[in-house]
């Protein structure tokens, strides 16, 4: 006599129950206001200099205080947290969209296709993709378009392995033999009927993804191979903020704390949607 509940209604629920996961969910929400209004609260801009307020404390005029240039931190941590978040949004999002069709495909059509493919990912996997990633920053400069295609390049894999898996599974169903009777071409039967049935892997993945780019852009910048002044990301200003560390320890201490809760709320964030979007984890 239980009404009915759908897979995402109840996955829902077991969400909710969850309260790491929620608490998560509402720092994420926090800092997501936070880098989308924060830069606008303060009154200073972010790139802009002022030789009489250098390497001043946290005060009510400069809540984060400022760094060697007389720069506002607060609106310059938000700012450069803002760029982070949008690096790693857009390296997650071209990892599903490729890793997905790529994995699709392999399974769809099989054969020449897959093995190809297979191959082709097999030799990239065995270069590091810090390496490529370092190859492909010191050729292209260290701009923003350089920083994700260095990131996306070798991204899309493991997502790609795991579609595979799961449509080699799927497309025998009924559905798949009635739409292909129907006519309907290889390209929709794979948008339309195939990765739909493997969204919670790729929502999970997609979550799971996002805190290694925010880790990796920060990495990158920090080691100076990443984004370079005048660009502002929380790699850059953590860079900027450990040459001044005996000296100066909050110009280090603010935006590696943005970094940790940010990288944590999205691990957390992430470990109550496997939950809940696992099956088995259903009563």
């Amino acid at each position: 006599m239980r009404p009915l509940v759908s897979y995402w209604s109840d996955a829902w629920r077991r969400f909710r129950r969850n309260p790491l996961a929620m608490v998560a969910l509402a720092v994420l929400v926090v800092f997501a206001l936070l880098v989308i209004f924060a830069p606008l609260t303060s009154g200073h801009d972010a790139y802009a200099m002022d030789a009489t307020v250098v390497n001043q404390e946290p005060s009510s005029a400069f809540w984060f205080g400022t760094d060697a240039l007389g720069r506002d931190l607060w609106t310059r941590v938000w700012v450069g947290a803002r760029v982070s978040l949008i690096v790693a949004i857009a390296c997650a999002f071209v990892q599903i969209v490729v890793g997905s069709l790529c994995g699709a495909a392999m399974a769809y059509f099989g054969g020449t296709v897959d093995e190809v493919l297979m191959r082709v990912i097999e030799l990239m996997s065995s270069v590091p993709s810090l390496l490529i990633s370092l190859i492909i920053m010191m050729v292209a400069g260290n701009n923003m378009g350089a920083l994700l295609l260095a990131m996306c390049i070798t991204s899309w894999m493991d997502t790609a392995r795991q579609v595979r898996g799961l449509v080699k599974g799927l497309r025998e169903s009924d559905y798949v033999a009635a739409a292909r009777c129907l006519g309907a071409s290889p390209l929709k039967i794979i948008v339309r009927h195939l990765i739909p049935n493997t969204l919670s892997i790729l929502l999970l993945d997609l979550f799971m993804s996002i805190p290694s780019y925010i880790f990796s852009e920060a990495s990158l910048s920090f080691l100076g191979m990443g984004l370079k002044a005048p660009e502002i990301s929380l790699g850059t200003l953590i860079s900027d903020g450990q040459s001044l560390l005996q000296i100066y320890p909050f110009q280090l201490f603010y935006p590696a704390l943005v970094l940790c809760l940010i990288v944590l709320a999205f691990n957390l964030f992430g470990d109550g949607l496997r939950d809940a979007l696992d099956p088995r984890m259903r009563k």
